[in-house]
């Protein structure tokens, strides 16, 4: 009863912090919002409650799990015992510990190579694009975006936020001042297809059905950008378009495989190098507070700043207060440095309750941080430079807002879990 309390707060204040930061909120159109949360609670209901769809994502998490036994292959194939499953195969060394055999540079990151390759696939098979078109036709219906908005809003649940804004490029220029920014929240708010797999991989025996949970997360978080983005810089929101033409072509199934798997290689590769000096700088850092005295018994550390300062952040999503340190320090990551490593620090904390392991995943499932706003900036400038002052004053506004539409989210994952 408590944790229900707390979120149904929760959901009042991201709307009133949203209300009170709004540039404008004598235009703010209520029906938006409350249609927002309306879609976020349906969505959520229908895929946590309706056993067919519970039924297809568990089958989706099966087929995941298949097609990273495929990418073990591959990998074994090419880094030999360092890129197997441990215990699948011999190793030229005595192994006491089959567990420290497993080096994530070659098991779980040649993982986002392989489903760049498959995403690029379905897209020249004209799959992903009848879905984001589907997805698009009901955030039309039930919040009145206009068509530009609505197909941005859909790519980004599957693409990242600098290859869903390509599907409407030609109509940049075009977009309101609210609607530049419901897209730029929405980049912020959900995340790439491409590394939800791996964060499945990383939540794989720590919560159930990890895929499932972070493709709905993305999903109830659509609406929830949109609405809390319609509050923030209230304005115009009727550009119609589609799915531009020129937007992301293939000339066939090998120019799809061959394009996409040097695109993977360079995605692979910078989140590598983003996990090595992300790590680092958090060692160095905790380095320097370690030399302060200690508070409360214990070294000062970003862990505990971070947890002391979303704290409350995470008890209005429904976290008990005896683990929001925990959840904050989680969230707090997440927020500063990326969800990638927020991710791997959720999987760490095995003394957390599955109710709270629950919300932090859907909580932490966004691109809201702090490097993120340089990716933005970059990719959408470059898109439309004109416009890219504008997109620059926003940019630091779409972290708030993409953050606050993943916390609602979290607050009603706790709701209806």
């Amino acid at each position: 009863m408590a944790a229900t309390f707390q979120a149904v707060l929760g959901i009042v204040v991201f709307v009133a912090i949203s209300w009170a930061l709004s540039e404008a909120r004598q235009k703010i159109t209520w029906q938006v919002v409350a249609a927002g949360i309306g879609l976020q609670f349906a969505f959520a209901l229908i895929l946590f409650k309706v056993p067919v769809l519970q039924q297809a994502l568990a089958l989706l998490n099966a087929g995941v799990n298949a097609l990273a036994g495929a990418t073990e292959v591959g990998t074994a194939f090419v880094f030999g015992y360092l890129g197997a499953a441990p215990g699948e195969t011999a190793y030229p060394y005595a192994v006491t510990d089959v567990g420290s055999t497993y080096v994530l540079a070659f098991r779980v990151l040649p993982l986002i190579l392989f489903f760049t390759v498959l995403s690029a696939l379905l897209w020249h098979l004209r799959f992903l694009p009848w879905v984001i078109r589907g997805f698009a036709f009901v955030l039309r219906r039930t919040m009145g975006v206009g068509g530009a908005v609505g197909v941005g809003t859909a790519a980004n649940v599957f693409l990242g936020m600098v290859e869903a804004p390509l599907l409407i490029r030609p109509y940049l220029m075009k977009l309101s001042r609210s609607e530049l920014f419901m897209l730029m929240t929405c980049g912020m708010a959900t995340v790439a297809g491409s590394v939800m797999v791996l964060y499945s991989i990383f939540l794989d025996g720590y919560i159930e059905n990890p895929l499932g949970h972070v493709l709905t997360a993305s999903v109830i978080s659509a609406p929830a950008a949109l609405m809390i983005a319609a509050i923030l810089v209230p304005g115009d929101r009727g550009t119609e378009a589609d799915i531009a033409d020129e937007a992301i072509r293939y000339e066939g199934v090998m120019d799809a495989i061959t394009t996409a798997a040097a695109d993977g290689v360079r995605l692979m590769v910078n989140v590598g190098a983003m996990l090595i000096v992300l790590v680092a700088l958090v060692a160095l850092v905790d380095r320097v507070l370690g030399m302060f005295p200690d508070i409360a018994g214990a070294p000062l550390a970003l862990d505990r700043i971070f947890g002391w300062l979303f704290a409350p952040v995470v008890w209005l999503m429904g976290v008990p207060w005896r683990e929001c340190l925990d959840a904050g320090a989680i969230m707090g990551t997440k927020t500063v440095l990326n969800e990638l490593l927020a991710f791997l620090k959720l999987a760490q904390y095995s003394e957390l309750s599955a109710q709270t392991r629950l919300i932090l995943t859907y909580a932490v499932c966004g691109f809201a941080n702090f490097g993120s706003l340089g990716i933005m900036i970059g990719g959408l400038g470059a898109m439309c430079p004109e416009r890219r002052a504008e997109i620059v004053r926003l940019a630091p506004k779409s972290l708030l807002s993409g953050t606050l539409a993943t916390c609602m989210t979290g607050a009603i994952a706790g709701l209806l879990a």
